[in-house]
């Protein structure tokens, strides 16, 4: 079984197989401020057993001038729904490398999709209102999940041995907003703290 359990969440994300160790990933800012709905994402030097990350019903609501929630996992060739639930109509776009798309205007409880079939981040924007942001975080691995509000997460059934752990927030200063952290799983539970320098 692949298992993604956000810590102080009952969500589990399953997949296939039992085995295999936990990692318990910690993000802070510079400051030592815990950093929410970043997106771990972890690569094992062995694989993943053909298994892919299961995205379940994938949803981008517009909900209150704002995409709710701001940022969404899913796996490749996932297709997302964008529903309208504000009283004003919106205008959905991306000019992002990953997918590059725009759904003309729809109004309220009316509803559009995309899909999503390469691997990247996808940055969201309304052509009527400019304040709203949201993210489509396309993944190739089924080790992803979301930092809660304590920036913690727990990702669990990895194979042991070395990985690359990846980081991506929207605010990170690196290149792409991720940073890529050469990690070793060893026992039944990994710990791994990682610190990003975010803008304002």
């Amino acid at each position: 079984m692949v298992a993604i359990i956000p810590f102080g969440s009952n969500s589990v994300v399953s997949s296939q197989s039992p085995a295999g160790a936990r990692l318990n990933v910690a993000v802070k800012d510079g400051n030592g401020v815990p950093v929410r709905d970043a997106v771990i994402m972890v690569y094992p030097a062995k694989g993943s057993g053909g298994l892919r990350y299961k995205s379940g019903k994938a949803v981008m609501n517009q909900r209150n001038i704002q995409f709710d929630p701001g940022t969404i996992i899913v796996g490749k060739g996932t297709t997302v729904s964008f529903p309208n639930r504000d009283r004003v109509r919106h205008n959905v776009y991306s000019f992002s490398k990953a997918a590059r798309f725009e759904m003309k205007l729809y109004g309220k409880d009316q509803s559009r999709s995309q899909n999503f079939p390469i691997a990247g981040t996808v940055a969201l924007g309304c052509n009527i209102h400019d304040e709203m942001k949201g993210f489509v975080k396309v993944v190739d691995t089924p080790y992803a999940a979301k930092t809660d509000h304590n920036g913690l997460v727990q990702i669990a059934s990895l194979p042991s041995g070395s990985a690359k752990l990846k980081v991506w927030h929207p605010k990170n200063r690196v290149r792409g907003g991720e940073t890529v952290i050469d990690i070793a799983i060893t026992g039944s539970v990994a710990n791994q703290t990682v610190k990003l320098a975010l803008r304002r």
